[in-house]
Formats: C-alpha cells, structure tokens, sequence
C-alpha cells in the first residue's frame, strides 16, 4: 500500500517560502505552482526607476506526487514587468548566478528537510541543475 505524500497547507507554504527572502512572487503563484524570480542586476541604472530593467533569474517550483520539481532560467525582466529570456552579459553573469546559487541551500531545507518533500529538476530543465551549480 502507498502512502499520500502530505503538503504542508498553502497558507505556509507561502508564509515560509516568503520569510525565505524577497524571491516568492505570490501573484503568480497558486497552490501547486510557486514563482520566485530575482532583479538581480540593473541594465541601466540612469532610467528612472519606474522604466529600469534587470538581469536576473527566475524559477517555478510545481507540486508533483512526492513533492516539487523545479525549472529556472536566466534573462531580462523588462520595463513591462516582463521577463524575456535571454544570455546574460558577461558583467553581470557571475551578480545574478550568485543570488541563485544563495538561494537554493535556503529553499533546499524547507521543503526536504522541514517539509520532507523532495525537490528534483523537471525533466524539462534546460538549465544544469541547482544542486550543480556554482561560481567560477
């Protein structure tokens, strides 16, 4: 007989996804799917602020039958709120790389430890996985 994986109730999930930094963007997340991104790097500082855009990050954590699976990529989150993806400049590869390399070992024991879920690439990953990855 198999046991039913248990999720912790939505309300904190995203309490503590929240308290884990300023990555969770709870518009676009729901219930089985959590959206976090990150505005890591300014593209043109000397806009005003409402019309700047960043290099940064951004990943989708979906629920799956033993816990989450994740997919992220890198790119340009325009002055539409938009992100649009794309390679990073070599000035700001290793800013934006950073902030993701810091925030998985924060996500990493909420959700196996804490949660004792798992947390697995997507099959669909294009990107190496986060556990993988580090700064050159």
């Amino acid at each position: 007989m198999t046991t039913a994986t248990i999720f912790p109730p939505h309300g904190r999930l995203m309490s503590k996804l929240t308290a884990i930094g300023p990555y969770l963007r709870e518009k676009k997340s729901q219930p089985q799917r959590f959206f976090f991104d990150c505005l890591a790097s300014c593209v043109n500082a000397e806009k005003d602020p409402e019309l700047r855009e960043f290099w940064g990050w951004w990943l989708v954590m979906t629920a799956t039958d033993s816990g989450y699976e994740y997919e992220y990529d890198f790119g340009r989150y325009n002055a539409a709120g938009e992100w649009v993806n794309g390679k990073l400049p070599a000035k700001h590869h290793d800013a934006v790389l950073k902030t993701l390399v810091d925030f998985y070992p924060k996500l990493t024991p909420f959700i196996v430890d804490e949660c004792q879920l798992t947390l697995v690439p997507a099959a669909t990953l294009t990107q190496t996985p986060l556990a993988e990855l580090s700064i050159k």
